[in-house]
C-alpha cells in the first residue's frame, strides 16, 4: 500500500535536488576554482593541492541553502603558527577579492560573499600536524578564530575521514537532507555536521528498514530516546576527541527532543501534517510533477498549523 508520508518526503527531496540549479551551481564552482587557482599561485610549494569539502562533497547539499567549501592544506614549515597562517590567507584573499566581495574571518574558515550574484565560498586554511605528515595520514590542524582570546586555539581534524564516514550511505544521506530542510525552513540553529553524525549513528544502532517515512521515523525515535542521555556521544571521525554532543547545551537537547516528539505525534495523528514540517521547494515542484513524481498532493485537505504548544514544545 502506498504511504502518503513516504511519497511526500520523496517529492520534498526531489524538489530540493542540486540538479535544478545547475547553472547557478556551475557559477559557484567556477568562483571556487578561481579562488583555489589564486591561492596556488600565491603560495606555490608551501601548500598541498587545495580540495573541495562540505555538503556537496558528501552529497548532502540542498538547493535552498548552501555554500561551497575548499580546504587549503599548508605544509608544516610554511608558517610558525596557525594564527599567522589564518591571518595571512585572509589578507591575501581580502587584497585580491575585496572589490567584488565581503571577506570575513569566521570560526575556522574565511568567508567570501559575492553579493552581486549571491555566491558564498568558505576557505578553510589548515596545516599538517607534522613535517610530511599530511601525505601519510591526512591529519590537519585548524586555527580557531574568536574575538574572545580565551576561545582561540586549534582543532585537529581529518576531513578525508569525515568524507569517508558518509561514503556510500545513500539512505542516511536522504534523512540528513530532510533534517537540513527542516532546520532551514524552521530556523533551527543546529550544525549540519551534528545532524550528519546523529543520523549515521542512528542507522548503525537501529538499522532502519521500510519506506522513507518508516526509516525517518526510526531515526527520529532514536534521537528522542537518546539525545538527553549523559553518556550519549557523537565522536567526530576526523578527531575522536571532538564530541559533537558538546556543541549542544541542555536547553538545545530538550528542545530538539520536544520538536521531534511533537513531529512524530502530529504526523502519526494526521499524515497531512507532514506538509507543515517539510515544504517542497515550490520553484521546482511543478517540474517534479512533470517528471512523473507527483504523488496526489494537489487538492489534498489543507494542513492546519499545529498549536503553539505543538510547534514549540
Amino acid at each position: 500500500m502506498a504511504d502518503y508520508r513516504s511519497n511526500y518526503l520523496q517529492e520534498v527531496l526531489e524538489t530540493h535536488k542540486m540538479k535544478h540549479i545547475k547553472d547557478v551551481f556551475d557559477k559557484y564552482k567556477d568562483r571556487r576554482n578561481e579562488i583555489k587557482d589564486f591561492l596556488c599561485s600565491e603560495y606555490g610549494n608551501k601548500i598541498y593541492s587545495p580540495f573541495d569539502s562540505g555538503s556537496y562533497s558528501k552529497h548532502t547539499a540542498v538547493n535552498t541553502k548552501f555554500d561551497l567549501d575548499a580546504v587549503v592544506p599548508f605544509k608544516y614549515k610554511s608558517f610558525s603558527t596557525l594564527e599567522d597562517m589564518f591571518n595571512d590567507i585572509y589578507d591575501k584573499l581580502n587584497d585580491r577579492f575585496n572589490d567584488r566581495t565581503t571577506v570575513r574571518k569566521q570560526g575556522v574558515s574565511i568567508g567570501l560573499a559575492f553579493e552581486e550574484d549571491g555566491i558564498d565560498i568558505d576557505i578553510v586554511p589548515a596545516r599538517e600536524t607534522r613535517v610530511n605528515g599530511y601525505t601519510e595520514t591526512r591529519n590537519l590542524n585548524l586555527h580557531i578564530n574568536s574575538l574572545d582570546p580565551s576561545e582561540t586555539g586549534y582543532l585537529k581534524t581529518n576531513i578525508k575521514n569525515q568524507i569517508d564516514h558518509i561514503s556510500g550511505k545513500e539512505n542516511e544521506r536522504k534523512i540528513i537532507r530532510l533534517l537540513k530542510i527542516w532546520k532551514f525552513q524552521h530556523s533551527k540553529k543546529y550544525k549540519s555536521f551534528f545532524f550528519e553524525l546523529l543520523v549515521i549513528k542512528a542507522y548503525d544502532v537501529t538499522s532502519p528498514t521500510g519506506n522513507l517515512w518508516e526509516q525517518f521515523k526510526t531515526v527520529l525515535q532514536y534521537i528522542v530516546n537518546n539525545i538527553e542521555n549523559s553518556t550519549f556521544k557523537l565522536l567526530d571521525p576526523g578527531n575522536s576527541n571532538n564530541d559533537l554532543m558538546s556543541t549542544l547545551d541542555s536547553y538545545q537537547k530538550i528542545s530538539l527532543k520536544s520538536d521531534f516528539e511533537w513531529m512524530l505525534t502530529n504526523i502519526e495523528n494526521n499524515e497531512k501534517q507532514i506538509e507543515y514540517y517539510f515544504e517542497k521547494n515550490k520553484e521546482f515542484s511543478e517540474e517534479a510533477s512533470n517528471n512523473g513524481l507527483s504523488y496526489g498532493v494537489a487538492g489534498a485537505t489543507p494542513v492546519s498549523t499545529p498549536s503553539s504548544k505543538q510547534r514549540f514544545g
